[in-house]
């Protein structure tokens, strides 16, 4: 486990503190000006307690049941009822890096002194999160309204000693065995503190943030393939040149260009053909690539402006504001973070697509302007790579079921209470898997690329200096280079491996040095 330490304190996190605490197991602390804040919600809270009238949350019960005020008596009851209840999750376990991100996100909004949490109930989840425990939590019961629910009440069933969890050595047990063997003390709901558990987007905004740390990483390496697919068909550079993107001043284009240019530098293939009659223009798939590339990475940029938003706030319902008010509201609504990723399954699905229409091109005979079919070793006896364009031709097309967008539906529930929902927590769901799916595409054409252009190197021509190290770096990490045919998922399973680790623009950059 990694020792670094976050800090928790009043006014939210970072996308990195995120990712170091799901990912890497970053230790987690609340700050002393956390606990201060934290415990003076609290008087506020208890004050309105003990008074008379009704205060949603407090001394009332939840959602379609808001009208019925509860005594004293049934108070903490209500508070583990609500948990268990809402606790109802069905389906396959997520993720371990997700449910640390919902604890950790949902840990934040605690700690903001808004929601009239005890400071020992935030202690106990910053304990469990330290401690390695990770709660069962399901693929389905959240709605993304009000928040992530289900989710969130599995989390929280785990603070209360119930339920199953996870330990540190993978093995899931009852949560109040594992939390007994690290000498964690169950807590014991009071007013309005089961409510303050589970409402809140935690669990769509962190699997958000670790998309894009994700997709930055995809997006440099495609812009990698781009260029290794351009110099092994022979395209033109010229393209990419610095001026031609300053008349269409968006952000990315200029960037992914700048970056495709760089690994370009010193190539002997580029603007060479296999006959007297250059061509004017090379098709779509490559010419345009910095502009498809690149507006991804604004799409992205946007996603992370709405996830800083997002990391900066208290969400929960009702809230307790600096001048002691406890008001209701709507904040707990997924919209702003169930669009963007939506959003970005969209342009995931359009880098898969051109991705793959590059790889094709590499293996068609007809258009690849002297490679031979399949980039095969001998074709007709050798098949080469064209099964290899199948599987991912098959990734695209799931990609582009995965761009619909969930955040188009709303389904009714709570007796019409909840009348209007997000359905962040699917859309975030699907993006994980485009994510991934995304990375197996990349790796194919990363795949084709370098043997084609170390076809091309065989010819005479002498590929750039980044070209080599990238294909130096792959060959390395196992996947092999042209040749006869041979069993062809290991070769493509290394190059994923090698894309969905950063390997690919690690190997580069020391010739290209850094790139965006």
């Amino acid at each position: 486990m990694d020792m670094h330490t976050v800090v928790v304190g009043t006014s939210g996190t970072t996308a990195d503190d995120v990712v170091a605490v799901a990912r890497h197991g970053a230790r987690v602390e609340l700050s002393t000006a956390a606990v201060d804040e934290l415990a003076a919600s609290r008087l506020i809270v208890d004050a309105l307690a003990a008074k008379p009238e009704p205060v949603y949350g407090v001394s009332t019960g939840f959602g379609a049941l808001a009208s019925r005020h509860i005594s004293t008596e049934l108070r903490a009851q209500l508070q583990r009822n609500i948990v268990r209840s809402h606790a109802a999750g069905m389906g396959p376990r997520v993720e371990r890096e997700v449910v640390r991100a919902l604890m950790f996100l949902r840990l934040k909004t605690v700690a903001s002194g808004h929601t009239g949490v005890r400071p020992e109930v935030a202690q106990t989840m910053a304990d469990v999160l330290n401690a390695g425990i990770t709660p069962v939590v399901h693929e389905y019961g959240s709605l993304g309204c009000s928040g992530d629910l289900a989710p969130l009440s599995h989390c929280a069933l785990t603070l209360m000693g119930e339920g199953e969890a996870e330990g540190p050595d993978g093995t899931v047990r009852p949560a109040g065995e594992l939390l007994a063997a690290h000498g964690i003390t169950p807590v014991e709901l009071r007013e309005k503190e089961g409510l303050a558990l589970l409402n809140g987007t935690d669990g769509m905004l962190g699997m958000l943030v670790m998309a894009l740390a994700d997709l930055r990483n995809l997006y440099t390496s495609a812009d990698i393939t781009a260029a290794l697919s351009l110099e092994a068909l022979l395209g033109t550079e010229k393209v990419l040149a610095p001026e031609l993107h300053a008349i269409r001043p968006h952000p990315g284009q200029g960037v992914s260009a700048d970056n495709m240019l760089r690994v370009l530098a010193g190539s002997g293939l580029t603007g060479h053909h296999q006959d007297d009659a250059p061509r004017v223009q090379d098709a779509y798939s490559v010419r345009c690539a910095p502009q498809v590339n690149g507006a991804g990475r604004d799409t992205l940029d946007y996603a992370a402006v709405v996830a800083g938003r997002e990391l900066a706030s208290a969400v929960d319902n009702p809230v307790v504001l600096p001048d002691g008010r406890v008001e209701s509201n709507g904040n707990f609504h997924g919209a702003p973070v169930a669009y963007v990723l939506d959003f970005l399954a969209i342009v995931a699905a359009d880098l898969g697509s051109i991705c793959e229409r590059r790889t094709d091109r590499l293996l068609d005979k007809h258009r690849s302007h002297g490679l031979p079919p399949f980039l095969a070793d001998d074709a007709g006896v050798d098949s080469g790579l064209m099964i290899a364009q199948y599987t991912q031709a098959a990734l695209v097309s799931e990609m582009k079921r995965l761009a619909v967008p969930a955040s188009a539906d709303s389904i009714p529930s709570s007796a019409m209470q909840e009348d209007h929902v997000s359905m962040g927590w699917s859309a975030a769901r699907k993006l994980r898997t485009a994510v991934d799916n995304l990375t197996r595409i990349v790796a194919v054409e990363l795949y084709a690329a370098t043997r084609a252009v170390e076809l091309r190197a065989a010819e005479g021509l002498v590929p750039a200096p980044a070209s080599q190290a990238a294909v130096a770096a792959l060959r390395a990490a196992g996947a092999e280079g042209p040749g006869p045919d041979r069993f062809l998922a290991p070769d493509l399973a290394a190059a994923d491996t090698f894309v969905r680790e950063g390997r690919l623009v690690a190997a580069v950059e020391p010739v290209t040095g850094p790139l965006a």
